[in-house]
């Protein structure tokens, strides 16, 4: 078998003819390559057929797969063709994307690495710079994604969740298709404005199609849903429910801490000295409210026996405290039951919570009166946030092995490589995917 036959297999590059092989300085291996004729004179656009223009910039070079150690390189004359679409632009070449440094091999492994491993691991065994990850990311989604419209197809039950990076100075919208546990949509920002975006994207009979969409409780989700899926029915994750009833509770816990550090320090002050035998003990009651957040969030079940006490001893000492306290884990234990018993607790919790004399429970109830049809919806159908909340986290564990995203439209495309239903796979494993418009 011919050398430069044994080298065209190993490079893996179709419709290429091999001229000959030089090293570089660096002990790189520069392979000169040239279109065979049915793929010279094509624009680098469209791919079609377009007459020759001018030189161009000459000769260029493609970084490809590392042969051993060793850097190996494409070279390779282009020259300029005048497309009748596109005018004026450089000549396509079969083994890499246009406007591209690198071959269709090097960016698909580079892809690969990138969604297993973090940036800094994938420039660094790559051996390209930090910031050339993000754009080879972009450009594989772009040409692996080539249906995105296919996803709103057949959706019947969605999840829709913001989630704040840099330190929660910017948001993102991410949409989950419950049925299959896949990103179908992600947006930058947050609110109705993003929201409704992607509801414009979808037909009619895509939006028909949709039935529970499950959320967080916020208002332009409600909004949205009414605009432009009326027939569909809005559940609210049970999770966020019950953490307006901590919110509620450790304002009381707070308000019950600082009367009780109040009342000591208004008292009498000991003389210096030795205390008598008769003296009575300090009064702990401001330490052992300040101390009882976890006491007072967790279920009885799971309580230990110092923070059962703990809770026997508020209730002996701060009856409005311990009466928040059951107040929460009633509306808590809403959602263990089916729908007729959950509405039966759930109206009982109203009805106490209105008439508590607590103002912060008071509110409570108003705003969970704002969302009773969405709870007594999510008693029918069981739907909860807790698959977008898990897509979360693996966002959240993608941005921080990133270190960061300064595009966030590389960090986009990061997501749905790593969470859709895009598949990236080895060059050896899968058909390696070229350009096409």
């Amino acid at each position: 078998m011919l050398t430069k036959t044994i080298l065209k297999k190993a490079l893996n590059v179709k419709h290429t003819a091999i001229d000959n092989v030089t090293f570089g300085s660096d002990d790189s291996i520069i392979v000169r390559v040239h279109p065979t004729k049915g793929e010279q004179c094509r624009c680098g656009k469209c791919g079609r057929k377009a007459p020759r223009y001018d030189a161009g910039s000459g000769i260029r070079r493609w970084r490809t797969c590392d042969m051993n150690t060793h850097k190996t390189y494409l070279e390779s004359e282009v020259y300029r063709v005048n497309c009748p679409e596109h005018g004026v632009v450089a000549c396509a070449v079969p083994w890499a994307r246009h406007d591209s440094a690198f071959t269709y091999e090097f960016e698909h492994m580079t892809a690969w690495v990138a969604v297993h491993c973090s940036r800094k691991v994938t420039a660094e065994f790559m051996r390209i710079s930090w910031n050339t990850v993000g754009p080879i990311i972009s450009r594989i989604r772009q040409d692996a994604d080539f249906d995105p419209k296919s996803r709103f197809d057949g959706l019947v039950n969605i999840g829709v969740d913001e989630i704040s990076y840099k330190k929660g100075h910017k948001y993102i919208t991410v949409i989950v298709n419950y049925d299959t546990g896949k990103v179908i949509w992600v947006h930058e920002g947050h609110g109705k404005g993003v929201f409704s975006l992607f509801f414009k994207q979808l037909t009619k009979e895509q939006r028909t199609s949709i039935q529970l969409v499950s959320g967080d409780g916020a208002k332009w989700i409600q909004s949205c849903i009414d605009e432009y899926c009326p027939d569909a029915e809005c559940c609210i994750d049970p999770f966020h429910v019950v953490q307006w009833a901590m919110e509620a509770l450790d304002k009381v816990r707070a308000a019950a801490w600082n009367d009780a550090r109040k009342k000591v320090s208004s008292e009498t002050k000991r003389k210096p000295g030795r205390p008598s035998g008769d003296t009575p003990k300090p009064d702990t009651t401001a330490k052992d409210i300040k101390s009882s957040k976890f006491a007072l969030g967790k279920a009885p079940e799971n309580l230990t026996e110092k923070q059962r006490a703990k809770l026997e001893l508020i209730a002996r000492k701060d009856n409005r405290l311990y009466r928040t306290y059951l107040l929460k884990e009633e509306l808590r234990l809403v959602f263990y039951h089916g729908l007729d018993a959950g509405k039966e607790q759930l109206d009982h919790f109203i009805k106490w919570a209105q008439h508590c004399r607590i103002p912060e429970f008071v509110e409570l109830q108003r705003k969970i009166r704002r969302h009773y049809d969405a709870i007594l919806a999510t008693l029918e159908h069981k739907l909860s946030n807790a698959r977008i909340e898990a897509v979360n986290n693996k966002i959240k564990l993608t941005i921080r092995m990133a270190y960061g995203f300064r595009n966030i439209d590389n960090m986009m495309d990061m997501i749905m490589l790593r969470c859709s239903d895009i598949e990236v796979s080895l060059p050896w494993k899968g058909q390696i995917l070229t350009h096409t418009c």
